[in-house]
C-alpha cells in the first residue's frame, strides 16, 4: 500500500485529551493554544447525513450530537433519491450514506472525495470482505453482483483501485445477509431452498418486494434452485436471461402465485404478520417487528446462501477544514460500537465486530452473532422483547451467515431494461 505525506491530524478526542496539559501549561497566562480553539470551534458545525431509513436512524444521530459536541442533521431518502443528490445537488449534503453498488455509478461524477483511511481509527479492525475483498478463512468472497470491495477503494485518478490504497469510496457502517422470511408455525414443515418461493403449495400466500433490482434478484435466487435457469451471473443478468426470468414470473402471476408486490417495511410486516402471506421477500428488522408482536416468524437461511448488501458513509466534495474533520469524527463514532450494537438489535451487522461486542451484554453478543440460544429474553433497539430464552438466532452463526453469501446487491448493466420488464410484469 502506497503512502504519501500528510498534515497531521488532531481529532476531536485527541483535542480533549490535550486539552487538560494545555490548561495547566498556560498558567497566569490564560493562552490555551490548538486544542482547545479546535474543541470551542467545533460545536458550531452541523454536519448533514443523508440516508436511507434502514441505516440512517434519528436515535443514533441524535447519540452522536451528544457525544461529539457538533450537531448531526439527517433526511432519509431511497437510494436512487440519495443517489441522484450526490449528482445533481451535492451541497445539500454533507455524507452520502450510500449501498456500495450506488457507490459505483456515483463516484466517477466528482462529487466526493477520497477518505484518507489513516483517519479510520477502527480501519483495520473492519471484516475483511470489506478491506480485503475476502471471506473470515482468507477464501474469496463470490462476486455475482457487486461485491463491496470491488469499489471500496480508489485512486488518484478519480476511478476505483484494483486493489487496497490509502483511499476509501466510502467508510463500511452496515450489512447483512437477505434471505426469505416465513411463518413457520402456518406452514408446519422444513424448508431449506430458495426454490419454496415458487411452490405451488403456497400460492397465493407468497409476495415479492417491488423494487426491481432486489425483487429480480430474489425471484432468480429461487429460479435457479428450481433448476430453472442458471445465471452467469444474477446481479448482472443479459438481457435473454432478464426475458426468461420476467417470463417465469409472468405465468405465476397470471396464475394468482402471488398475493402481492410490497413497497414498504410496514407492509412486509403486516402481510407476514395477519397470516395473508407465508413465505417472502423480507428484511431482517421486519422480522424482528413481527417476532416482538409474539408471531413466530423466521429468516430462514437456505442451501443457496444470502443475497447480501452493505452500506457506507461517504464525504462530499465540497467539505474541508473544521468541518471535514468534523466528519472524520462523525465516521470514526460510527464505528465505535454504539451505531453496531443498535443495528444488531435488529438483526444487521456492523463492520467493526470488536466495537460492536464491547456495547453489547454478553447475552445479546451470544446470541446476534454466535448464533447461540438466548440466554435471556432478547430485546429489539427500542425495548421491546421479540425472543425469548431458549430460541436461536435463524440462520447461525455471524460468519456462517456472512460467510454464505453468494450474490450482491447491484445495478446491473441492463438496469433500464430491467426496469421496464420488471413494470410489464407487475402490472400484468
Amino acid at each position: 500500500m502506497q503512502k504519501t505525506n500528510k498534515p497531521t491530524k488532531i481529532s476531536r478526542r485527541s483535542a480533549l485529551k490535550q486539552l487538560g496539559t494545555s490548561t495547566a501549561l498556560a498558567g497566569a497566562s490564560g493562552v490555551l493554544g490548538a486544542p482547545m480553539i479546535w474543541a470551542q470551534d467545533i460545536k458550531d458545525v452541523t454536519l448533514l447525513h443523508l440516508g436511507p431509513a434502514y441505516s440512517a436512524f434519528p436515535d443514533m444521530v441524535a447519540k452522536a450530537s451528544a457525544d461529539l459536541g457538533f450537531k448531526v442533521e439527517m433526511q432519509n431518502a431511497w437510494t436512487d433519491g440519495i443517489m441522484a443528490r450526490v449528482v445533481n445537488q451535492p451541497d445539500t449534503l454533507d455524507i452520502a450514506d450510500l449501498e456500495f453498488w450506488a457507490t459505483q455509478r456515483v463516484w466517477r461524477r466528482g462529487n466526493m472525495q477520497p477518505i484518507d483511511v489513516s483517519r479510520i481509527e477502527n480501519w483495520e479492525k473492519i471484516i475483511p470482505i470489506f478491506r480485503d475483498g475476502t471471506n473470515f478463512d482468507g477464501s474469496p468472497m463470490s462476486t455475482q453482483g457487486t461485491l463491496p470491495f470491488e469499489v471500496q477503494y480508489v485512486n488518484g485518478e478519480g476511478g476505483f483501485a484494483s486493489g487496497a490504497t490509502d483511499q476509501a469510496s466510502i467508510i463500511p457502517t452496515i450489512y447483512n445477509a437477505d434471505t426469505l422470511g416465513i411463518r413457520p408455525d402456518l406452514i408446519g414443515r422444513d424448508l431449506n431452498s430458495w426454490a419454496e418461493l415458487l411452490n405451488p403449495e403456497f400460492s397465493g400466500k407468497t409476495a415479492l418486494i417491488n423494487v426491481p433490482q432486489i425483487g429480480i434478484m430474489d425471484a432468480a435466487m429461487a429460479i435457479e434452485a428450481r433448476g430453472d435457469i442458471t445465471y452467469g451471473d444474477k446481479g448482472n443478468m443479459t438481457p435473454e436471461e432478464i426475458d426468461k426470468t420476467i417470463a417465469i414470473l409472468i405465468d405465476l402471476k397470471k396464475a394468482s402465485h402471488f398475493r402481492a408486490f410490497w413497497s414498504s417495511f410496514d407492509e412486509s410486516v403486516n402481510f407476514i404478520a395477519g397470516g395473508e402471506v407465508v413465505i417472502q421477500s423480507m428484511w431482517s428488522p421486519a422480522v424482528t417487528a413481527v417476532r416482538s408482536r409474539g408471531i413466530d416468524c423466521e429468516y430462514r437461511g437456505l442451501s443457496e446462501g444470502y443475497r447480501g448488501w452493505g452500506n457506507g458513509l461517504g464525504m462530499m466534495s465540497h467539505l474541508d477544514g473544521l468541518k471535514r474533520d468534523a466528519a472524520y469524527e462523525y465516521m470514526n463514532w460510527m464505528l465505535s460500537g454504539e451505531y453496531g450494537a443498535f443495528v444488531a438489535r435488529q438483526g444487521y451487522y456492523g463492520t467493526v465486530p470488536e466495537t460492536t461486542k464491547a456495547a453489547l451484554s454478553a447475552e445479546e453478543w451470544d446470541y446476534w452473532y454466535e448464533g447461540k440460544p438466548a440466554a435471556v429474553e432478547i430485546k429489539d433497539p427500542f425495548g421491546g422483547v421479540m425472543e425469548q430464552p431458549g430460541r436461536a438466532r435463524d440462520g447461525g452463526s455471524f460468519e456462517q451467515r456472512v460467510g454464505g453469501i453468494t450474490a450482491w446487491n447491484t445495478l446491473m448493466d441492463e438496469g433500464q431494461y430491467l426496469v421496464e420488464r420488471w413494470n410489464e410484469f407487475v402490472a400484468s
